[in-house]
């Protein structure tokens, strides 16, 4: 996958593409990454925004910079344009997931008070937001879709099945983890997850997996088409309670 970022503040994504899992995923070819500062596609003062038309508070980012950056980006190819934006559809795994089979990303990240609205009806193709506040600027926002993506790509993580498993993924909250030492300041390990007995431990599983969804987010219950053995399964935890 290609990854483009067009951001005022290009120096912001240096430590994060060059660490942990982003830096080992472009190490195995899975990911190349280019950051562009979309000033050196403005006009000769290099301005990238300007007053609003109709007066207002702040300053608007202009459609000319943006429009000329995604354009030389991306020459003949369609690749899917996606701004960060408090506005756009709530980021969920799911998209996540659909995003991961893209071949080709590039992600506009806005300051100042807006966009132009004509980058967001001609020019782009996704529009997402990371939750109902508002940050500075859409940095750390792309950041966070992209490690959520990267991390998908085939050959990233060391265990093939870990993304299949993770939170959301299935449509239930993992269920809870544990390593050594079984005994921490008296608090213990779960004895069925030491006790060798693979069936016993996969039906534990389960049972944590709709019992933290249950408890922490019931919501994503009403979501999903459960098996007979999970309506069990449920049915006894709430009458546990």
């Amino acid at each position: 996958m290609k990854i483009n970022v067009l951001s005022l503040f290009p120096a912001m994504f240096e430590g994060v593409f060059n660490q942990s899992m982003l830096k080992k995923a472009q190490e195995k070819e899975a990911v190349t990454f280019a950051v562009s500062d979309f000033r050196e596609y403005a006009d000769k003062k290099r301005q990238v925004d300007d007053y609003p038309f109709g007066g207002g508070a702040g300053m608007v980012l202009k459609p000319e910079p943006v429009f000329n950056a995604v354009e030389a980006l991306s020459g003949d190819r369609k690749p899917r344009v996606i701004l960060m934006c408090p506005q756009g559809e709530r980021y969920t795994q799911e998209k996540a997931e659909e995003l991961a089979q893209e071949d080709e990303l590039i992600f506009i990240c806005g300051h100042y008070e807006g966009y132009d609205e004509r980058i967001r009806e001609h020019l782009v193709t996704d529009e997402i937001s990371i939750g109902d506040f508002v940050l500075t600027g859409g940095e750390l926002a792309a950041m966070t879709v992209i490690d959520s993506v990267v991390r998908l790509l085939p050959g990233v993580l060391g265990n093939a099945d870990s993304p299949m498993k993770d939170s959301f993924s299935t449509g239930f909250l993992e269920h809870p983890q544990y390593t050594r030492p079984a005994d921490f300041r008296g608090w213990k390990v779960p004895e069925v997850l030491t006790s060798g007995n693979h069936g016993r431990v996969d039906k534990w599983r389960e049972e944590q997996t709709l019992k933290r969804t249950l408890e922490r987010r019931p919501d994503l219950l009403q979501k999903i088409e459960l098996t007979a053995a999970q309506k069990k399964i449920l049915e006894e935890l709430k009458k546990s309670e």
